[in-house]
């Protein structure tokens, strides 16, 4: 039997339940894997709130890593054995899943299933707003709005090992070291003179900001991004971003928008996943901290990410995965 996280009503992490499922067996298009680490998200705290809802009874969860254990019919390109990872397919939470084969990613024999239930969601949604909706070239000055996340965290680090001048914003004053760590400047939310510290750095403005936050950094986004500049607006942890548009149209300002699996699809995701694969094996991520939850703590790993503590990236990990070596 599966061990799987579900909910039957919306609410507090403690809606988050331990349950026991019998997977069965994969049908047509479909392949069962067994999960050996399970990427954490901002997003599933939406599906448990009811505020991304998914029909209930649902699994959280939308990413994960491990081993194809059975292929149904119809499915090419996948064995058993095959080890697999996903980074947009719902009911995550569980040590063992039927998934279509479609969703799937297969990983280099180099890329171990912690690291890419660590990096795959977060990494191409970094990839996203890198490559397809602002093509960043070296010498561009950037700031980064949430750079103590996950996907912030990683798109720092992307973006000044591809040559740009990185700003990084912290949301609090205690995970300005992590923010340093990995762009040139690092600030905090809460520093009166943030704007003012911006234009030191970029007296004209920042050539991109990329806005992980939400409502709550809307403003700034806007004052502190050039004329004819890019604001890539990803994620609202704080809200949906709301620009004045009427100004930035004045200033000849994109604002620039989109979610992972639009551009992250069957076309481009062997580009992204490979260009992702490599900034791994770089070594650009490597002091990134990752904070391993038993799968039947994912309550406490959303109570974590509700209070704002967590210094390093989440995944879950079923009692029954072996830890790769690699």
């Amino acid at each position: 039997m599966a061990q799987v996280i579900r909910i039957h009503e919306y609410g507090a992490p403690k809606v988050l339940r331990d349950e026991r499922d019998d997977v069965g067996d994969p049908g047509q298009g479909e392949v069962r894997i067994a999960q050996e680490a399970i990427g954490v998200n901002f997003v599933d705290t939406m599906v448990r709130s009811g505020s991304y809802p998914l029909p209930l009874p649902a699994i959280p969860g939308f990413e994960a890593a491990g081993t194809v254990t059975a292929v149904g019919p119809d499915v090419s390109g996948f064995a058993p054995g095959d080890r697999v990872a996903y980074f947009f397919a719902a009911g995550a939470y569980a040590s063992e899943r039927l998934i279509a084969a479609k969703h799937l990613v297969k990983l280099p024999d180099d890329i171990c299933t912690f690291h890419a239930a660590t990096f795959l969601a977060k990494g191409l949604t970094a990839w996203m707003g890198l490559r397809a909706l602002h093509a960043l070239k070296a010498g561009e000055t950037v700031l980064v709005l949430g750079a103590s996340g996950g996907v912030g965290s990683i798109l720092s680090r992307w973006a000044k090992a591809m040559g740009a001048t990185v700003i990084g914003v912290a949301g609090s004053r205690d995970k300005l070291a992590k923010v340093r760590a990995g762009t040139h400047h690092g600030l905090h939310a809460g520093d009166p003179a943030l704007l003012e510290r911006i234009r030191g750095i970029a007296p004209a403005g920042v050539d991109v900001v990329f806005d992980l936050v939400g409502s709550a950094t809307s403003a700034l986004a806007v004052d502190a991004v050039r004329d004819g500049g890019d604001i890539v607006s990803i994620g609202g942890a704080s809200g949906e971003q709301r620009y004045d548009t009427a100004r930035l149209q004045a200033r000849a300002v994109h604002v620039l928008r989109g979610g992972t699996p639009q551009f992250v699809n069957a076309t481009t995701v062997g580009t992204a996943t490979e260009e992702l694969f490599a900034a791994m094996r770089s070594g650009i991520f490597r002091d990134l901290d990752v904070v391993h939850f038993e799968l039947r703590e994912a309550a406490l790993a959303h109570q974590a990410i509700a209070a704002r503590s967590l210094h390093a990236i989440p995944i879950l990990v079923p009692s029954t995965s072996k830890r790769c070596a690699n």
